[in-house]
């Protein structure tokens, strides 16, 4: 028999059913619905890390303290005390492959201006810091080196400071702040970044010459972290190798001692982050898969039970000459047809999904061919798989006993 009519004979069958062709293919609609809107979010994720990372700066290296006890409990890098001004000099003198460098002392406390006050947190960095984290300002100037030799009570305002020590929309530029009980004059505001891939708000930040915070807030001489930048992003790897060679050095750490310090760059931690962010995306999408398995289930449920409906039809089919082949394929393809139909309609569903969940939860989503090329196949698999058995036990009815089916 010719596949068009094959195709034909089954449409006719699904017409004659067709709210429990719906229902059948509700597993399906649901299971690639489900994976289309996951792998969109999952994508989605993904890019928007890598965008995120590459706005602080694809070549920019961190310095972090580390423990090198050799036993009991390690202590958090920011209750550690390894790295000085020495360190940083050191890097800017002896590490060919690094651009900028910029040391950070920070400190938590209470941001005060007239009657308002917000808790928030000072950063003590050099005006390199700025171009290492690519951060501008809006309004305003950057402090000078000279202010950083000066130890200047100077400082710049993230928006969301801004916005809760100014409320009014008064200009902060010129008017005196104080953290804690230290006054610092604004000279400027910076150009809002909005909440990172972690939920931080990088605009709740007040920036000051390292000098200032370090004798004024904290009266160490210790940095938390120190920042830098690679030539490019292709020397990070010898950058990296340069800055640990260095601080080594000004450590005086022997051979075989381990490091007190961690070196990472944005390569790094965008490698982890896609990592975590694939398999979470992975186990998402196999979760929601396991709707198309119920789907297929479902279809082959009913494949069955329309095969035992139609006992005598297919008895008589065969008695005016169609072969077992053709019996198979017509069951075949209705069960196909019910999983593609299921499909399409899931692709619109995942798609739908997808659009609605980035515009009401501001979730980054991406819908890529490759998650709707993928849906399509497995549903077609699906359909084959799952509607193989019901068709070949239809193919293989005898005649006489199927005429005398009631």
């Amino acid at each position: 028999m010719k596949l068009i009519n094959l195709i034909r004979l089954a449409i006719r069958a699904l017409q004659r059913n067709k709210l429990r062709a719906l229902l059948t293919m509700l597993g399906i609609i649901i299971g690639v619905g489900s994976v289309i809107t996951m792998m969109s979010i999952g994508e989605g994720s993904k890019q928007s890390i890598n965008a995120s990372l590459s706005s602080m700066g694809s070549n920019m290296i961190t310095i972090m303290p580390y423990s090198n006890e050799p036993g009991g409990a390690r202590q958090m890098g920011s209750n550690l005390k390894t790295l000085t001004i020495l360190d940083v000099e050191a890097i800017q003198k002896n590490a060919p492959n690094v651009a900028q460098v910029s040391p950070l002392a920070s400190s938590s406390g209470q941001a005060i201006s007239g009657a308002n006050n917000w808790p928030t947190s000072i950063q003590g960095v050099s005006p390199e810091y700025l171009d290492i984290r690519k951060l501008t300002v809006k309004d305003g100037i950057v402090f000078s080196e000279q202010d950083v030799r000066s130890s200047a009570k100077v400082c710049l305002l993230g928006k969301t400071v801004v916005d809760n020590l100014f409320p009014n929309g008064e200009s902060p530029i010129g008017k005196i702040i104080r953290f804690g009980k230290i006054p610092f004059q604004v000279i400027g505001v910076l150009v809002p970044k909005g909440p990172s891939n972690f939920g931080q708000d990088q605009d709740d930040i007040i920036i000051a010459p390292y000098t200032t915070v370090q004798k004024r807030v904290l009266s160490s001489i210790y940095f938390n972290q120190i920042y830098a930048s690679a030539v490019a992003e292709a020397a990070s790897d010898a950058a990296v190798e340069e800055v640990s060679a260095n601080l080594r050095e000004t450590h005086r750490l022997r051979n075989g001692e381990q490091d007190d310090f961690q070196v990472r760059t944005q390569a790094e931690l965008m490698t982890m982050l896609n990592s975590t962010s694939s398999m979470m995306t992975a186990l998402l999408t196999a979760v929601a898969s396991i709707s198309l398995v119920i789907g297929g289930i479902g279809i082959m449920n009913i494949m069955y039970v329309s095969v035992t409906e139609r006992t005598r039809e297919i008895g008589l089919r065969m008695s005016i000459g169609a072969r077992g082949i053709d019996i198979l394929m017509q069951f075949l393809i209705e069960a196909i047809m019910i999983s593609i139909t299921g499909g399409v309609i899931g692709v619109i569903l995942g798609i739908s999904s997808s659009l609605i969940v980035s515009s009401v939860l501001n979730w980054p989503t991406v819908i890529s061919e490759s998650s709707i090329v993928i849906s399509f196949l497995v549903c077609a698999f699906t359909g084959i798989f799952f509607g193989y058995y019901p068709a070949v036990k239809a193919s293989k009815l005898d005649p006489i006993e199927a005429l005398r089916y009631e």
